[in-house]
C-alpha cells in the first residue's frame, strides 16, 4: 500500500487524549487509512505523520471527518526504521 507523509499545522499546541486518538483511528479505518508513525515539532504546533492509504484523497477525507488539518500530503517511497540513525 502507498505511504504518505502528512504535514499538519495547528493554531494551538496539540494535546491528544487516548479517546481522541481512538476516534481518529476509527475514522481512518473507515477510509482505508492506517497510521504508521508521527513526529511532533518542539513547539507542538506541527505534526508530521506517516500513513498507509489507498490514495491522498482517502487521507484528505479522513482528516476532514476528524476535524484535522492536512496541509501537505507527499507520497514517499519507503519507511525503514532500521536505517534511521
Amino acid at each position: 500500500m502507498p505511504l504518505y507523509l502528512i504535514e499538519r499545522a495547528f493554531a494551538e499546541r496539540l494535546a491528544l487524549t487516548n479517546e481522541s486518538v481512538r476516534e481518529v483511528d476509527g475514522i481512518n479505518a473507515g477510509e482505508g487509512v492506517r497510521w504508521v508513525v508521527s513526529f511532533l515539532s518542539a513547539d507542538r504546533l506541527k505534526s508530521y505523520c506517516l500513513y498507509e492509504a489507498t490514495s491522498p484523497d482517502a487521507i484528505w477525507t479522513a482528516a476532514e471527518q476528524a476535524g484535522l488539518p492536512a496541509d501537505v500530503i507527499v507520497e514517499v517511497d519507503r519507511f525503514d526504521p532500521a536505517t534511521m540513525r
